[in-house]
């Protein structure tokens, strides 16, 4: 199994792409600690991952608070003994603003969420990477994070944040053998994207815009999360993964 003997923190895994990451993981051999906002059904994934087999505990989870991420990742570390991988997977998206229809709070809440989310878990994680002889951190990007679009300005803003930072923590860290890498999905066929994919337009922009004609199931971004996950990928660092079905090539 890929990821026998490894311990695994996947922020946003109570539904989801996060979900489908924490039973992947699972099924390869990974002790898995979910974090989320959604206790209800972060309890239904856990129960769903130990029922076949796999090791996975729910910890309720607020991304924008230090002491909830230093809780987190402590929890995981009592639980299993060490702490070897992080997937910064929670995200909100903005809606479709422009610069001027996007207000202050809107701005303040995504980039919470999703940029500074990122930060304190990455902080909160590498002491005990360190200690575990090093890691692996997967920051959940978007394809918003590499190209613009007519809208959804904060959402873009934070998505590049999380690229940018990556990079500063792979170099920062490489020589203590902790790896960061950011993943860079498409459309994905998950909860968040629910709204958009039953609103007709919306919908039809998202397919024209990619090449392969669909959206992605969230098993196929969790295969890149896999591999970064794994030794596999034990010199990728700082690296970006993109899996969008084209729509950056254009």
């Amino acid at each position: 199994m890929r990821l026998e003997g490894k311990v695994a923190l996947i922020s946003g895994g109570a539904r989801g792409m996060g979900a489908e990451e924490a039973r992947m993981f699972a099924r390869e051999g990974a002790k898995v600690v979910i974090g989320d906002v959604l206790e209800e059904e972060g309890r239904k994934t856990e129960a769903e991952i130990n029922e076949t087999g796999g090791q996975c505990v729910f910890i309720p989870l607020d991304v924008t608070d230090e002491a909830q991420w230093n809780n987190a990742v402590s929890e995981a570390v009592s639980r299993f003994g060490r702490l070897n991988i992080l997937v910064n997977n929670a995200g909100i998206t903005s809606g479709r603003t422009t610069v001027e229809d996007t207000t202050e709070e809107l701005w303040d809440r995504v980039m919470d969420v999703n940029a500074k989310g990122v930060f304190l878990g990455t902080k909160a994680a590498i002491p005990h990477m360190r200690n575990a002889g090093g890691g692996s951190i997967i920051n959940i990007s978007s394809i918003f994070g590499i190209v613009g679009s007519g809208g959804s300005t904060s959402y873009h803003a934070s998505k590049g944040a999380v690229r940018l930072f990556t990079k500063s923590t792979a170099i920062q860290y490489a020589k203590e053998s902790i790896r960061a890498n950011s993943i860079h999905p498409g459309p994905i066929d998950t909860p968040m994207t629910e709204a958009s994919r039953e609103e007709r337009e919306i919908n039809q922009r998202f397919l024209n815009n990619t090449p392969m004609g669909r959206w992605a199931r969230p098993e196929e971004v969790a295969f890149g999360v896999l591999y970064l996950a794994s030794d596999e990928s034990s010199f990728v660092t700082g690296s970006e993964l993109v899996i969008d079905g084209g729509w950056t090539a254009q």
